[in-house]
């Protein structure tokens, strides 16, 4: 089987992969706050773009602070023994509270007479299922680390990391067939049951999985403050110039995350069911991007050359993406769809093990944690900019403001691809001088990530 050597006798594969559960959890509602509901709310329910954009950024609120949570179930204390369990289980408890007050708000957002009580119930459900998705994913790698041998956590981890991506584009199609005929009920049928399946899929996960052991828990030895720790993380050569990058790519990438689905519904005429496609098209093209990694890395490729190579991919999906609307062209958009998760997928890879690389033997967690804290806040603020800057662009296009030939909806959204082109060229200037530079080590010395054994 694919990924059978990150099992261990301390963590064979059937109990690896029940705690992988966790990330399917995440995908899931991943392709319902950034899929599903951003269409919806747009398309069918009228709701202006920005305000969608910045619902789905709220959650990103919680993302800088990604690391701190890492640090801290690395040293929480309890008398029961568990240090990541806690943190895991009231993840999963605001990710489901989040889905379950989700179809109230918006129903409450259909009615003139409460609609901004319908924004304020969907910006809190909002930030309650992205908070808890952070949380989960954040303490739950950390789970795996602890349990996984010190040869096999590359394994595990990129073993965790495909499951996510399966997660989403299992979640967008199966999403995508139950909305194809949709109506308001189906919909929130269809996000009640994400929140049940949260639930069961995480409970599932956590199960027996963290030993209780008070003697760590318990500790009385004092803990080195975040404050130190992350002094000494940035101070090293290359850092500060990689996580800039890491967050100009993010921000480039996640421009489209609230447009791209509406773009299809709004300027192609598509379905909910076929543009929540789309996200399933972008996972397909991650994951091909994850068994692409795998080959190079394992030949000795610099991670942060495929990470250009990633940030060349999107320039030319967006490009594709921009043409569709001219040319009536779905095949085309599906195909900017898939080369864009492409270019997501080998920048991610490549930037995450470059960040790994800069990480000593005690503070790995903290340099993914900062990976995941900068790419996920940028991410979040490029969402935000991008609805705003879509409506912005659209009202005055329609106003006849910069003339008939370009007094089209389409303007909004092609005005915010082309700024996504503009920050991927502006990533690959900032990551050229670190390109080839000792990017954390040789992949024979970090004995890999585990992508080579991805099936291609």
């Amino acid at each position: 089987m694919p990924f059978a050597d990150a099992a261990s006798g301390e963590l064979p594969l059937g109990r690896l992969l029940r705690l992988a559960l966790f990330q399917v959890s995440v995908g899931l509602a991943t392709v319902l706050l950034n899929g599903t509901l951003n269409r919806v709310l747009i398309v069918e329910l009228d709701t202006p773009t920005w305000i969608v954009a910045l619902m789905i950024a709220i959650p990103l609120l919680v993302a800088p602070f990604r690391a701190l949570i890492g640090y801290r179930s690395d040293t929480h204390r309890s008398v029961l023994g568990w240090r990541r369990v806690p943190y895991i289980w009231f993840g999963t408890l605001a990710q489901f509270g989040g889905l379950a007050i989700m179809p109230f708000a918006l129903i409450l957002i259909t009615r003139p007479d409460t609609f901004v009580a319908g924004v304020a119930a969907a910006c809190l459900s909002f930030l309650l299922t992205g908070a808890g998705m952070h949380v989960t994913q954040t303490a739950g790698l950390a789970l795996a680390t602890d349990i996984a041998p010190d040869d096999k956590r590359p394994r595990v981890v990129a073993l965790l990391y495909v499951m996510l991506l399966a997660g989403t584009m299992l979640a967008a199609f199966t999403i995508g067939n139950l909305l194809a005929d949709f109506t308001a009920t189906k919909l929130v049928q269809v996000v009640q049951g994400a929140g049940a399946l949260t639930m069961v899929l995480n409970i599932i996960a956590l199960w027996k999985q963290e030993a209780r052991n008070t003697k760590i828990t318990m500790s009385t030895e004092a803990n080195p403050k975040f404050s130190e720790i992350w002094a000494s993380f940035t101070a090293q050569p290359n850092t500060k110039r990689l996580l800039l990058a890491i967050g100009l790519g993010a921000m480039a990438f996640a421009m489209q995350d609230a447009l791209l689905e509406p773009y299809g519904g709004q300027i192609l005429g598509l379905s909910v069911g076929s543009t929540t496609a789309l996200t399933g098209t972008w996972a397909l093209g991650a994951l091909v991007a994850f068994a692409y990694s795998g080959k190079r890395l394992a030949a000795g490729a610099d991670p942060l050359r495929l990470a250009g190579l990633g940030a060349v991919a999107g320039i030319a999906a967006f490009l594709m993406t921009i043409f569709s609307a001219p040319l009536l062209s779905v095949p085309l958009l599906f195909a900017g769809a898939t080369i864009i998760g492409f270019g997501v997928g080998l920048f991610s890879v490549g930037t995450m093990i470059a960040a790994m690389g800069l990480s000593g033997p005690n503070n790995a967690g903290l340099a993914l944690g900062a990976w995941g804290a900068v790419q996920a806040s940028c991410a979040g603020l490029g969402i935000a900019l991008g609805g705003l800057i879509r409506d912005g662009m659209a009202y005055l296009a329609l106003a006849d403001g910069f003339g008939a030939t370009l007094a089209d909806r389409a303007t909004g959204y092609g005005t915010v691809f082309l700024l996504e082109i503009l920050l991927l060229l502006v990533t690959m200037v900032v990551l050229g001088p670190v390109i080839g530079r000792d990017n954390g080590r040789t992949m024979s010395e970090s004995k890999g990530f585990g992508l080579s054994e991805f099936p291609t």
